[in-house]
């Protein structure tokens, strides 16, 4: 599975590219070669996933495009500019929630904003309005042991929100709420791509969800993480998103993908 399937019609314009990576590799203490050569793009308003097997580096490519981790070799840009460090241009939801116990879930959410200085009134105010857009009203001021672990991952998404940042970087954001919370998750990212246009990178185990929530997704092989295919389901979700799963074009995609992986598990 080598080749770019299920490409949208060629007299579309490609969109601007928000983050650019050009030959990214990354070796760790003791040799181990996580990433090889990773050159990719990720335009500006969409949502690409990262998927394929554990030990793709999937996840080390995220956090080097987020500043957290140095690359061994390559480069970053995000919006022209190189990524050196953690910057306010890019947010990141990790996947077991990171969020202070002993804050609310208002502070929680401001908590980025705080720390760029921006007074309380004016921070808490936008705090309050992505807690409205994830759907958290009426639980501003609990604190996260007392929310369930669906609550608590809206409390991050919407911390990341709050910022304002042109990219957001999410860690298999949906991994730890059971199957039905997962799924309304998903329906609720596909209406926030639409509403923010920001850029939204997104890695995942999940063919289903890939196929589900992506524009483009860039599978990875393991060992060392490379990337083998970029597949854009192309998918239409003007019948309403509750119809995407009956797609032929999705079921066809998710078999496609399936195909394409199944032999890094042989």
């Amino acid at each position: 599975m080598s080749t770019v399937s299920n490409l949208k019609p060629t007299a579309e314009p490609a969109p601007a590219p928000m983050v650019s990576v050009r030959g990214i590799s990354k070796i760790y203490p003791g040799g181990v070669e996580a990433l090889s050569n990773i050159d990719l793009d990720f335009p500006e308003g969409e949502l690409t996933s990262l998927l394929g097997p554990s030990g793709c580096g999937k996840t080390t490519l995220l956090k080097i495009i987020a500043g957290l981790l140095p690359a061994t070799s390559g480069t970053v840009e995000v919006d022209g500019r190189p990524v050196t460090k953690p910057g306010p241009e890019r947010a990141f939801v990790f996947q077991d929630f990171a969020l202070m116990p002993w804050a609310t879930v208002l502070r929680n959410v401001a908590f980025g904003l705080e720390l760029r200085g921006m007074p309380k009134a004016e921070r808490e105010a936008i705090a309050q309005t992505y807690i409205e857009v994830v759907g958290l009203q009426g639980f501003e001021h609990t604190y996260p042991h007392a929310l369930s672990g669906g609550m608590r991952q809206r409390v991050g998404l919407a911390r990341a929100l709050a910022v304002d940042a042109k990219v957001l970087l999410m860690d298999e954001p949906f991994s730890a709420v059971d199957e039905q919370t997962r799924r309304k998750f998903q329906e609720d990212l596909l209406e926030l791509v639409a509403k923010e246009r920001k850029t939204f990178l997104f890695v995942t185990h999940s063919i289903e969800e890939a196929v589900y929530v992506s524009d483009r997704i860039v599978l990875l092989a393991p060992r060392p993480g490379r990337v083998t295919a970029i597949v854009e389901p192309d998918i239409p979700r003007e019948a309403g998103l509750d119809r995407i799963r009956r797609d032929p074009v999705y079921l066809d995609t998710v078999e496609e993908i399936w195909h394409g992986l199944k032999r890094y598990l042989e």
